[in-house]
């Protein structure tokens, strides 16, 4: 990615980003240096001279997009609402080609200038490698949503060197107000594995470079409270134009998916003739906010950027492109706490001291209202600057945007709860009907017939009760069963004369009154059957009752009720 954003961005466009400061860049292009807000006449002169930096996200999303949507689908969008939605949906299952597509659609895409992070592709991807090795060792349904926890925990862990934040991230933004704490400790052992082979290979340290930030005078709770509000207010927003754009803009686009990302790649080239900034991760002029620049990055700037990125982040990936909402969330807040900061320091000078740290603040603050992940944004925040001390600013700004965010969250797979995920909505289910028994719940108001009876009385007697089908007995003995399916394969002319022994079913699929209603449902549903006739546990002839799906249903909800 890195190498694409050189030779893209930088060798074709003229437009080379500036890096992190704890990230060193891998090649020894200087950043581009742009001071001040675009006038006319240096947006044409810019332009003139990179005028390809026009193009470049629209040709990248146009190559991701043709790539994605002719291979996989699924690898369009955000990855880590992919991994929730694998996660609570479907089991924990992502398809094999999943993480090489995700992979490499999302470096074209971020590297030719889209506006998206990486940190959404390595959580899909990491997830993926998960779902994959738990098929491989035929893990359960449970095993497998695990690893691909797992596999989340350990991709941002590493690629943020943040190993307590990515893992409490993996299990906290699967709910909107919940924790997967059955994940807690396999997270965090994947978290701090792979955060140690990446460190190991890319360097130690932190991704931002911070000044000694402290916290040392409480009237500024105040100020960070406010900025919590900003945030809020700020993260809603980002949802709505989000979701809006792709509802009411790209969705009703009649040409093909694989070519609404060359279109929202274009739009952010518009952006970006005037503010370059909004291409790619972001994350270097989030350092400069951080830095307190105010030269490099005015407070002018910064306003306009969180609308610019806002937008340019919705055109690239509301359009279907490949990526993730998660650097760019970081991106924002900084600017939203940025600029704040700056204000307040020129209102304040006395209280307000260090301007920059309300960026690193508003970081956390967007991303916990956006996401829905206040835990996981205080400590991921505070792993990405490798400082500590505005842990209590973090709490109340993140808290409140938290709060007055509400039920608007970027990641629209999120489920409210675990007791709301499909997931765990199952494992309840079986719970509840492997401690119930079969005699719990079956009916035994019987409605028999006799052998003997001719078919059309069968039929008859189907329209009067309802019901699709009766067991046959003879002398109080358990013969057959005849249903509607049996009688309908009799000529009309023949029903009067045929008898119910000549069509009915012999083999019988029975269940005993001692058995669980999980085992019960589980041979209804693999037998393809509507019912269960319940037998005598000492005489098999012997009828005692009938199981229904809907006899199930009901004990169920009884049974739910009670607990």
């Amino acid at each position: 990615m890195s190498a694409l954003t050189n030779y893209a961005l930088g060798g074709i466009g003229g437009y080379y980003p500036p890096p992190p400061g704890g990230e060193k860049p891998l090649f020894g292009h200087p950043a581009t240096n742009i001071t001040e807000l675009p006038k006319a006449q240096s947006i044409l002169s810019f332009f003139m001279h990179h005028w390809l930096l026009f193009l470049l996200p629209a040709i990248g999303g146009l190559i991701a997009g043709i790539i994605v949507y002719t291979t996989a689908p699924e690898a369009e969008g955000d990855g880590v609402d992919a991994f929730n939605d694998a996660y609570n949906n479907k089991r924990g299952f992502i398809r094999k080609r999943v993480p090489l597509i995700k992979a490499i659609s999302s470096i074209i895409t971020i590297g030719s200038g889209g506006s998206a992070g990486r940190e959404g592709p390595i959580a899909q991807i990491g997830a993926g490698f998960g779902s994959t090795l738990a098929s491989f060792l035929k893990l359960n349904d449970r095993d497998r949503r695990i690893m691909v926890i797992c596999g989340t925990a350990g991709g941002l862990g590493s690629i943020f060197r943040a190993p307590l934040g990515g893992a409490i991230f993996a299990i906290e933004v699967l709910y909107k107000s919940d924790l997967e704490t059955e994940g807690l400790v396999p997270a965090f052992i994947s978290s701090t594995v792979a955060y140690s082979v990446f460190s190991s290979v890319f360097g130690w340290g932190h991704l931002f470079k911070t000044p000694t930030f402290n916290f040392n005078d409480p009237r500024e709770l105040i100020f960070y409270g406010i900025l919590g509000i900003l945030c809020a207010v700020t993260a809603i927003l980002f949802v709505i134009i989000f979701y809006g754009l792709r509802d009411m803009v790209f969705k009703p686009l009649k040409n093909k998916p694989h070519f609404k990302p060359a279109i929202g790649g274009l739009l952010v080239g518009i952006i970006a003739i005037l503010f370059p900034q909004v291409l790619g991760t972001g994350y270097g002029w989030t350092q400069i906010a951080i830095n307190g620049d105010i030269v490099t990055l005015s407070i002018i700037l910064m306003m306009i950027l969180v609308l610019a990125k806002i937008l340019a982040t919705s055109f690239t990936l509301s359009s279907g492109g490949s990526g993730g909402v998660f650097a760019p969330s970081l991106v924002i807040g900084a600017m939203v706490g940025g600029a704040f900061g700056q204000i307040m320091a020129l209102v304040f000078p006395h209280i307000i001291t260090q301007p920059g740290a309300y960026a690193l603040v508003g970081m956390g603050a967007l991303l916990a209202g956006a996401a829905k992940v206040p835990i996981a944004a205080i400590v991921m925040v505070s792993e990405l600057a490798g400082n500590y001390n505005l842990l209590a600013p973090l709490m109340v700004a993140s808290t409140i945007s938290y709060l007055l965010a509400g039920r608007w969250t970027i990641y629209e797979k999120q489920v409210e709860n675990r007791a709301a995920s499909p997931a765990h909505r199952r494992e309840l289910t079986v719970d509840i009907l492997e401690s119930a028994k079969v005699k719990d719940a079956m009916t035994t108001d019987i409605v028999t017939v006799n052998p003997s009876m001719n078919v059309q009385d069968v039929l008859n007697l189907i329209h009067k009760c309802g019901y699709r089908g009766f067991p046959v007995v003879q002398d109080k003995k358990l013969v057959g069963v005849i249903t509607f399916a049996d009688v309908d394969k009799v000529p009309s002319d023949k029903r009067d004369t045929t008898q119910v022994k000549d069509v009915m079913t012999r083999e019988l699929i029975v269940s005993e009154q001692e058995d669980s209603l999980e085992d019960a449902l589980a041979e209804l549903l693999d037998k393809k059957i509507g019912r269960l006739l319940v037998v005598d546990s000492g005489d098999p002839t012997k009828l005692v009752g009938i199981l229904t799906k809907y006899d199930i249903i009901k004990a169920h909800a009884k049974l739910s009720a009670r607990r």
